[in-house]
């Protein structure tokens, strides 16, 4: 819990009971099938953590670093390691809004009413994505005995098994194929992390002085919060309404969180192009059907699966994570053929040589300014 003299902003375990009673089942598989399918996911992680490195030409500059446990989870296990993470990350955000909240009339009493009814929102959202998301390289909550990292601190790899086998299923791919495609891309944003030893702790310093920003009004938040968790009741008229309002990044309020913001959007579009652009380049030599399972996939991934989860995909910013593999993937390609993979790696320098948001849109721009020579 986030407890604040006695009141919790979010009762993370009611989010964490909420989310794993409402999330959908996964497929249906027998037991000696489920043994196979965790069996096959293991295995390829292993085998595309070579891949990767070898096409990337990134590798840990100490081999301990490398060495984040890879977690085949089902999709509670996704719930219960994201809240963690968020708890951890959120934290200073909640303590700075508890403290304007109990400074209120009846502050106290709100909170501990409060809290709970938070708790459930945040668990139906986290159902929704629990059923979403295919793996995650998870690098902010700290380590448990349940959720393992690597020795120096770092995250681990999660993939969702049953999210893993509906898709496959849906898209009537081949499921070692697709298996072993999903793992090369998450493998790269495990590689990313462990390559890039300053990569996690820019990341978290850019989203925490993003919180620090932030000086939105308890309520209006969770009335935010409120509105994305009913939608998952119903569409219609009102889902239409919720779509117009934007997502939850836009309640951005400040100069200061609008350049913040633009900085992680880059560095996020980066990361999710490089993976999309190691995938595809990796992909011809060690998956026969890849490009059968990248038309496909490309197209699910564009379209939703109905007007209520493309309201909820705005509402929550996923449907700007679609374009960062977009935009992030052309990036990448276009360094890459003008200064090949060694010019492209100088990117993961320092936090100087990461792209901006208008030279993600702009590759040349970056090849000016980072390659450049001095006089």
């Amino acid at each position: 819990m986030t407890s604040l003299g006695g009141v919790d902003m979010v009762d993370w375990n009611l989010a964490v009971a909420t989310a794993t009673r409402l999330v959908r089942p996964g497929p249906e598989v027998s037991r000696d099938e489920a043994r196979a399918i965790v069996g096959e996911l293991r295995r390829h992680a292993v085998v595309s953590e070579e891949h990767v490195r070898g096409f990337t030409r990134l590798a840990p500059e100490r081999p301990e670093t490398g060495d984040t446990p890879v977690l085949v989870v089902d999709r509670p296990g996704w719930i219960r390691a994201n809240v963690a993470g968020f708890r951890e990350l959120l934290s200073p955000l909640l303590e700075k809004m508890g403290e304007r909240r109990t400074n209120l009339p009846g502050g106290s009493v709100l909170g501990a009413v409060g809290g709970k009814v938070t708790g459930v929102e945040v668990g139906m959202l986290l159902s929704f994505l629990a059923s979403r998301v295919l793996g995650q390289y998870e690098t902010f909550a700290p380590a448990t005995r349940e959720l393992p990292g690597a020795p120096d601190g770092g995250g681990r790899l999660l993939l969702v098994a049953p999210n893993i086998v509906h898709v496959e299923r849906e898209l009537d791919v081949d499921p070692h194929d697709f298996r072993l495609w999903v793992c090369l891309h998450e493998e790269t944003h495990r590689t990313q992390f462990t390559a890039v030893p300053w990569l996690r702790d820019h990341l978290e310093g850019e989203i925490q002085t993003f919180l620090s920003e932030t000086e939105v009004d308890p309520g209006t938040l969770l009335e935010r919060l409120r509105e994305a968790a009913q939608s998952l009741a119903g569409g219609g008229e009102a889902g239409e309404e919720r779509e117009e309002r934007g997502s939850f990044v836009e309640l951005v309020q400040t100069p200061a969180q609008r350049e913040i913001l633009g900085r992680l959007t880059a560095v996020m579009s980066l990361l999710e192009g490089h993976a999309d652009y190691v995938m595809d380049g990796v992909g011809p030599s060690v998956v026969p059907s890849v490009t059968e399972i990248r038309e496909k996939f490309s197209k699910r991934r564009a379209s939703g699966a109905g007007r209520l989860d493309q309201a909820l995909r705005k509402l929550l910013g996923l449907d700007a994570k679609l374009r960062q593999y977009r935009d992030g993937e052309r990036f990448v390609r276009a360094v890459v053929d003008q200064v090949g993979m060694d010019g492209f790696n100088r990117v993961w320098t320092s936090p100087n040589t990461l792209p901006t948001k208008a030279e993600i849109a702009k590759p040349a721009d970056w090849i000016a300014r980072v390659h450049s020579k001095p006089e």
